[in-house]
């Protein structure tokens, strides 16, 4: 039976989002609603994926780690990892090459991380929304020497995508491309819709939750066997290789 997955959400690290929807709510919701795949990918960052771990460990949840990049080009990325260190280590030279902006809270939003119980361990001093000093064509390798994948998101959206800054889906080394409905369209106002090209990469949903009404509304069904996927057992990392395969049974149209 296929595992009902979410790939793209946010937590009150990003500012742009609700700082209500910390970690352990993301993962009250999703479990509610029957997910057994969750990613948490903040703009830029992984800090929150810690306490994240553990919340899904608790309630039985297979966690994928990562974040929603931004590269050069102002087009957003999920770079996903299994393992919760590569994905810190990602994150920290994520920060190293993001814009040196410093955020204002009372204009941009809180940046905070928190611990399982929600308490704030810190805040962000630099602005997460901003661009990485890497390109959409360095990206996917850069995600791989790490041992991640990168899946170019809402490519059917108006912007921070593929199609609003490129025009179209450009190759590259995808896991995956994720839209906003499958198939995926351009919208253009007071115009019919136009298809779009997806070089017939898989294609998912998924949720993009900043605040929690946004939590678990377009999760996909990920077709791979629990144990398949997490081949040591609850509590342990799950395999990537295993992961690539469920995605790569994915529709492409």
């Amino acid at each position: 039976m296929p595992l009902l997955a979410d790939f793209h959400n946010h937590s009150c690290l990003s500012p742009c989002g609700s700082l209500d929807l910390s970690p352990r709510l993301l993962v009250d919701i999703a479990a509610a609603r029957g997910l057994r795949v969750l990613a948490l990918t903040d703009h830029n960052s992984s800090l929150n994926c810690p306490a994240f771990a553990k919340l899904c460990a608790s309630r039985g949840i297979i966690p994928i780690y990562g974040m929603e990049a931004t590269t050069s080009e102002e087009i957003h990325v999920l770079c996903l990892f299994t393992s919760l260190e590569a994905s810190l280590s990602f994150s920290e030279y994520a920060y190293r090459i993001l814009l040196p902006f410093p955020n204002d809270p009372d204009k941009t939003g809180d940046q905070v991380y928190v611990d399982e119980e929600d308490n704030i361990q810190g805040e962000v001093e630099y602005y997460l929304v901003g661009p990485l000093d890497l390109s959409v064509d360095a990206i996917g390798p850069k995600a791989a020497e790490y041992g991640g994948i990168a899946i170019p998101a809402h490519v059917d959206r108006a912007a921070f995508s593929m199609s609003s800054q490129l025009g179209a889906v450009i190759p590259g080394p995808w896991a995956a491309l994720e839209c906003t409905r499958i198939p995926p369209a351009l919208m253009h106002p007071d115009a019919p819709p136009v298809p779009l090209d997806t070089l017939g990469y898989p294609l998912i949903t998924s949720s993009d939750a900043h605040y929690p009404e946004h939590a678990a509304r377009r999760p996909f069904n990920l077709d791979v066997d629990p144990e398949e996927l997490l081949p040591g057992g609850p509590g342990t990392d799950a395999d990537m290789d295993a992961l690539k395969r469920a995605l790569a049974r994915r529709p492409r149209s």
